[in-house]
């Protein structure tokens, strides 16, 4: 295999799945010794995305504003000066970009690899994410969601390649130090002295925090010593949705029971203190990665039985599979998953590793076609 340039285009690299996998591949790239290259806005993770290896190159590529007029130039500039092999774009405003830069390049161009990492919503604007030489699906879900909405697209291009967890990040029965643990108590008291509901997540409505304030509430008035936790609710310039869900809380009476947290990078541990995870997003999600991350751990998760999500635990924990909007059935899987925690699947067959191979697999096709 020839020493390829890849480039990978987002918006930019604060957090999320889209940013993750995009580290994700570019360290994948670095060891096998490629040149990886990711343009974008910046954000926190730009430092971990150098260290490991791999260059960033700032631009805006995702402000829906007239700068990304000059953006548009700009990225025509840098990629006829790096000429890369692959340019791999993970959103929509960023493949149109690469669409109109890579337009304006001399044959032979670079192969435009689009992923497909959300159930986007149907038309011409999201239809761009299916015009690459290659189209990822992160899930069999957006495969079929694909099919369904823009049936144009010729099938031969689309490639289902899940997201993946290294089990080696996310080991079955972790346990954390003692001083991990020490410091999470004196910082969340109010997560101690009780069984711990673990709910991931953005601070977006979309998320269903407030399915899981209602949950919380009914089974604490059932009996049950549950505490909530939120970790990522707390985010930048979502203070309005925070109060929000306080005062959901307060009203149901379990506001001494819930905490939202920032953003944390240790979500490995706090799987492993929580004894049940949820996934309540009222939208579908495209794949769940906090559902393989929680089962690879060793502790069941329970969410809606729709999207990705609804696709994961059907294989890999049935139990956790309610249908949507069925609050009752929601309540009653809680108290069984907690009472009696099934089995945990003996192997996650959604792993890092395939994940990045795969990638590169397509890449090396790609090039050599």
């Amino acid at each position: 295999m020839r020493r390829l340039t890849v480039v990978q285009l987002l918006p930019a690299l604060h957090s999320g799945g889209v940013e993750r996998s995009t580290l994700e591949i570019a360290a994948a790239l670095v060891a096998a010794g490629h040149r990886s290259i990711v343009i974008s806005e910046g954000g926190r993770l730009v430092d971990a995305l150098v260290a490991g290896g791999s260059e960033h190159i700032a631009l805006p590529l995702g402000r829906k504003s007239p700068a990304i007029l000059p953006a548009a130039f700009a990225l025509r500039r840098r990629l006829a000066a790096l000429a890369p092999d692959i340019v791999h774009a993970r959103s929509r405003l960023p493949a149109w970009l690469a669409r109109f830069a890579l337009r304006g390049l001399p044959a032979p161009r670079p192969r435009l690899v689009t992923t497909v990492h959300g159930l986007n919503s149907p038309g011409r604007y999201s239809g761009v994410m299916c015009r690459g030489d290659a189209v990822v699906c992160v899930s069999t879900t957006v495969h079929d969601y694909v099919r369904r909405h823009w049936p144009g697209t010729d099938p031969a291009r689309l490639r289902v390649i899940p997201r993946g967890v290294d089990p080696a990040d996310f080991p079955r029965g972790f346990e954390p130090d003692p001083a991990w643990r020490a410091a999470w108590a004196a910082r969340h008291p109010a997560l101690q002295g009780g069984r711990v509901l673990l709910m991931p997540g953005r601070g977006t409505r979309l998320k269903g925090h407030a399915e899981a304030i209602e949950l919380l509430a009914t089974l604490r008035g059932q009996g049950l010593d549950l505490r909530l936790w939120l970790p990522g609710a707390d985010a930048p310039g979502r203070g309005a949705y925070l109060d929000e869900l306080r005062a959901l809380a307060a009203a149901r009476g379990v506001a001494d029971a819930v905490v939202a947290s920032p953003p944390r990078d240790d979500m490995r541990e706090a799987y492993a203190v929580s004894d049940l995870v949820l996934q309540l997003s009222a939208k579908p999600e495209a794949f769940g990665r906090t559902v393989v991350e929680a089962l690879s751990i060793g502790r069941p998760v329970l969410g809606w039985d729709h999207g990705g999500v609804g696709e994961l635990l059907r294989a890999l924990c049935p139990a956790g599979a309610v249908p949507l909007g069925d609050r009752a059935a929601l309540a009653q899987a809680a108290r069984a998953l907690l009472a009696a925690p099934p089995p945990m699947p003996v192997t996650i067959p959604h792993t890092l590793a395939a994940m990045q191979s795969a990638t590169l697999e397509l890449y090396d096709q790609l090039v050599a076609d």
